[in-house]
């Protein structure tokens, strides 16, 4: 029950870090950038970002971001000793990342969100 707890902790923190630093500032023009995340899936999956709708991106994003780092935390937290948490830590976040915003990036594809080449 402890590590339920954990999690639900963490993705609520990550989450509004999240959407305070990054998709605030997104949504009121103020940043150059893209967030990396909606730039790889835009090189990737090849969304068209003209048409999806840039605000529910955003918050899906987030939510991934939140989910991903929640997860990694738990699993983390399993691990006795310092140097095997930083191993695990290591080894999962790219798969996890990966698989995550794979699930994103077809969801977007199967909407019809993708360029036309």
């Amino acid at each position: 029950m402890q590590e339920f707890y954990l999690f639900l902790m963490t993705f609520v923190l990550v989450f509004l870090i999240y959407e305070l630093f990054v998709v605030r500032k997104e949504k009121k023009g103020k940043s150059k950038k893209k967030p990396i995340e909606v730039r790889f899936l835009e090189a990737r999956y090849h969304l068209d970002l003209k048409k999806t709708n840039y605000k529910q991106l955003l918050n899906i994003v987030s939510l991934v971001s939140a989910f991903d780092i929640a997860l990694i935390v738990t699993i983390i937290m399993f691990a006795k000793s310092f140097i095997l948490e930083l191993l695990l830590g290591a080894t999962l976040i790219f798969p996890i990342i990966l698989v995550s915003y794979h699930f994103v990036g077809t969801f977007y594809q199967k909407k019809g969100m993708k360029k036309d080449v």
